[in-house]
């Protein structure tokens, strides 16, 4: 055990506490206070909400003599700022946390106390404890971040995640450490991910045949038929559709709530953000293009002398080809497949989600909401984010920052 770890371990300490209204100055004054009485600093925290600041640190105590005069000091002076005071005696640091380090997010859209309260016993009941709650949003949902010790990841997500849905609220358990910020690829479905259309059903439209594709593609997101099957039959029905019909898809799509926001902020922390879909590339090279994104693969729809002809071309994208595209962009990416998320909400993306080190259903199908490693059921892709442990605020600066 390294110096470091056992320098406090059996030396008096003070915690004192100063809680009030928040505004400048607070911990320049506490601390400039208790100079005077030459102590060493373990510990600080200090949270702020809603302007009620509480400011815990946790310091060396001073000799016995002058322990008495450290403690009206600090009152007299958090009087005279309207603050109050509270100082506990102690031996030592803080107890180690126990072993299996886990970060929990929450996301609520309201996120209710009931859920809360839910989440909380769960996590004790699981054997672990909550060392350190924070905010990462307020809006366009609530996102809260637990610290969690004394329990592994994997039990812990179990016993989280498997009536999260009930509760009205989206759980996601990871691993903690530093690896975390260092996942360098997000790896996306794009149908019903990020964009709200199916293409095959935007160009069954201009075919006249929408309502039977849709009913066939439902059929096969819920993993009822074959895909590769499926796709077949659908594009079938595309035979003899003007190839301008494409140009016309093209400005049909509506990115999903968000979409912008998570591929910009992503590539601004250094992510490299790519897409795989068994939709077409005739779309999917037009949304790499226009979002600037590093990989995208589809299948191709054959068009010969102006016309569709009612099939694909090349290696099909389906439920297996989307893990392996995930490896193959992770291996050009240079990204450790650990260090990779991947987001859908089809039966056809579970080989792709089960393959990331980080899998997250969105808005998806039960069967695939209950074999990924998270599901966010809110209609806003730039959630993900707080999964990552990037904060709203994190977000809002980098814009301001790039508008100036």
């Amino acid at each position: 055990m390294s110096a470091e770890q056992t320098s406090f371990s059996d030396v008096p300490t003070l915690l004192v506490k100063i809680f009030g209204k928040d505004r400048p100055g607070i911990t320049a004054g506490l601390f400039d206070t208790l100079a005077a009485y030459s102590v060493d600093v373990v510990d600080i925290e200090q949270v702020v909400t809603r302007g009620r600041m509480v400011l815990c640190a946790l310091v060396t105590a001073p000799p016995r003599a002058l322990e008495g005069d450290l403690r009206a000091t600090v009152h007299s002076w958090a009087e005279s700022i309207k603050m109050q005071a509270e100082i506990i005696s102690g031996l030592g640091d803080n107890r180690p946390r126990g072993l299996g380090r886990s970060l929990v997010t929450v996301l609520g859209h309201p996120l209710t106390a009931e859920a809360t309260a839910a989440i909380a016993a769960k996590i004790a009941k699981a054997g672990g404890n909550i060392d350190r709650i924070f905010r990462l949003a307020k809006y366009p949902v609530t996102a809260v971040e637990f610290a969690v010790s004394g329990v592994e990841t994997e039990p812990l997500r179990t016993a989280l995640v498997t009536d999260a849905g009930k509760l009205g609220v989206d759980v996601a358990v990871v691993a903690a450490g530093l690896h975390r910020r260092a996942q360098r690829l997000v790896v996306m479905d794009v149908d019903s991910t990020l964009i709200q259309d199916e293409v095959i059903e935007l160009f069954a439209a201009h075919a006249g045949c929408e309502d039977e594709v849709a009913e066939v593609t439902a059929a096969a997101m819920r993993g009822e038929l074959d895909f590769e099957q499926s796709l077949h039959a659908r594009v079938a029905l595309l035979g003899g559709l003007d190839a301008s019909v494409v140009d016309k898809v093209r400005s049909e799509v509506r990115l999903t709530p968000g979409a912008r926001t998570l591929i910009r902020t992503l590539k601004r922390l250094g992510f490299q953000v790519g897409v795989v879909s068994g939709g077409f590339t005739q779309v999917t090279d037009d949304l790499k293009d226009r979002l600037g994104l590093d990989f995208a693969q589809a299948n191709t729809l054959e068009i010969v002398d102006g016309k569709l002809t009612g099939r694909v071309t090349g290696e099909i994208v389906d439920r297996a080809g989307k893990a392996r595209l995930l490896r193959r962009f992770a291996a050009e990416a240079g990204v450790p497949l650990s260090q990779t998320v991947a987001i859908g909400d089809g039966a056809n993306d579970l080989d792709m989600l089960n393959a990331a080190g980080l899998g997250v259903a969105f808005n998806a199908k039960p069967v695939v909401r209950e074999a990924a490693h998270t599901a966010v059921n809110v209609p806003f892709l730039d959630t993900v984010l707080y999964l990552l442990g990037i904060t709203r605020e994190e977000v809002e600066a980098a814009d301001a920052h790039e508008e100036d």
